[in-house]
């Protein structure tokens, strides 16, 4: 009896690691690490002209909006408005087509005292010359067993729990034994 509970319970741990395994190791663009108070997150910190970037900053408290200014480069002011993630406000600008190269400081002035944060966007014209943009998933071997997708990560769980279910059956038959 006390064999067959360690047997089920590595069983189950290798499954519960097994699905950790699956997690995506990268986050989405909508999911943005923590600012750190008293600054200003540029993402991406490097961008070619025409693209969109967001910053954000936990400096203007809780519930505290700004007002940012990328006027060095050219793109004007923009709204940074609060959100629900750890107190941080969060705006976008686009980046001017006609952006030059170079290193820009990008301000946000909270709406509430006056506090100013700043940040540094560098633009860059690579990428613009031939160069291919990644795009899709890194192909490492790690993750679904089937695919990137929800549906083939689920389909690869699920086979996983299927050949730990067999192997603690076989393994308790062992145990018993019965013989394999």
């Amino acid at each position: 009896m006390r064999r067959t509970a360690r047997l089920l319970t590595g069983t189950a741990l290798a499954v519960a690691a097994a699905g950790l395994g699956t997690v995506p190791a990268h986050a989405d663009a909508a999911r943005l690490t923590p600012a750190r108070a008293g600054s200003l997150q540029v993402y991406p910190s490097t961008a070619l002209p025409g693209s969109q970037v967001t910053v954000n900053t936990a400096a203007c408290g809780e519930k505290g909006a700004a007002v940012g200014d990328a006027g060095a480069l050219g793109a004007g002011t923009f709204a940074l408005a609060p959100t629900t993630h750890e107190g941080e406000a969060i705006g976008q600008f686009q980046v001017p087509a006609g952006a030059q190269p170079g290193t820009y400081e990008i301000v946000a002035r909270c709406a509430e005292g006056e506090k100013r944060v700043t940040g540094d966007l560098r633009v860059t014209m690579a990428g613009a010359h031939g160069q291919v943009q990644p795009h899709g998933s890194v192909k490492t071997g790690v993750g679904g067993a089937l695919g990137p997708g929800p549906v083939q990560t689920t389909a690869g769980v699920a086979a996983l729990a299927v050949a730990a279910a067999g192997g603690t059956w076989l393994l308790h038959r062992r145990a018993r034994g019965d013989g394999i």
